[in-house]
């Protein structure tokens, strides 16, 4: 049986989740369910974007993603399935799906149109569940609605390239559970650019001119330790996902603070890389 996967900013103070799994146990008591996120910030279509971008592609071809953020239905926010890289998305047409996928097209896209279907306040309960136990069924997505056109693209959060390829102007998409700050700007674009030269990465009034592979190798163990860098320092490495990171080392927020409360920096602040 397919997986369903849950990706919402419902939090879990309310009983939003609790009934969207009740919704799911009640028409396939077999049901398998994975919660990927219910912590997205409300209705933060690129935080979500990067939370499944980075795993979506950890679970078997055939998984269901149920995505609820932003997902009332209006005129300009259809209702819509994606198949895309032997996925299926069920969301509402808010640029998320553009900005998990990128440049992988998708295989198909049909706008939702259940009938006898209630336009309430609860569309992930009401529409995406039902979706998502018709596909887990073997159902075709032609029988929920019909082919779409007008997938939406947020052009708008992609980095912009200036003074002839000398800059790169990216702005944060991320703060993870350390403070840890995640620019858009990926390994490929900065190295396109670069060419070999040195650079200057600028966030607010810090500057770095390195950027590392992983957070242990601010560490110079050839040095005495009074002279290395560690907890503490400001970095940036290329993470997991291949974006350019700004991290304090062993950080922690509830403590000494993150690169994101230490350097004052929030979602879609600037960040600059200057080639020399």
């Amino acid at each position: 049986m397919a997986i369903i996967t849950l990706t919402t900013d419902f939090g879990l103070k309310d009983h939003f989740v609790g009934a969207l799994k009740g919704a799911v146990y009640k028409e396939l008591q077999e049901a398998r369910i994975v919660d990927i996120s219910h912590n997205i910030s409300p209705f933060n279509i690129q935080e979500c974007a990067y939370i499944l971008k980075n795993s979506y592609k950890s679970f078997p071809e055939g998984t269901i993603h149920i995505v609820g953020v932003d997902s009332e239905a209006t005129p300009e926010n259809q209702h819509i399935v994606v198949l895309v890289d032997g996925h299926y998305f069920i969301t509402a047409n808010n640029g998320v799906i553009g900005l998990i996928i990128s440049e992988i097209k998708p295989q198909k896209v049909i706008e939702i149109n259940l009938p006898n279907t209630v336009n309430g306040p609860f569309p992930v309960l009401d529409v995406f569940v039902k979706v998502a136990c018709h596909i887990v069924r073997g159902g075709t997505l032609e029988v929920v609605g019909k082919p779409f056109e007008g997938l939406k693209d947020l052009k708008d959060f992609s980095p912009r390239i200036t003074d002839d390829g000398k800059k790169i102007v990216g702005s944060i998409i991320y703060i993870d559970h350390y403070g840890n700050v995640v620019t858009n700007i990926q390994k490929s674009l900065f190295e396109a650019y670069r060419k070999g030269r040195s650079f200057e990465l600028h966030a607010r009034t810090s500057s770095i001119t390195k950027i590392l592979n992983n957070y242990g190798e601010i560490v110079n163990y050839d040095l005495d330790r009074t002279k290395r860098k560690g907890a503490g320092d400001l970095l940036a490495l290329f993470n997991s996902s291949d974006y350019i990171e700004l991290a304090i080392y062993k950080s922690n927020l509830k403590t000494v603070g993150g690169a994101s409360t230490l350097l004052g920096l929030d979602y879609r602040d600037t960040i600059t890389i200057n080639f020399l």
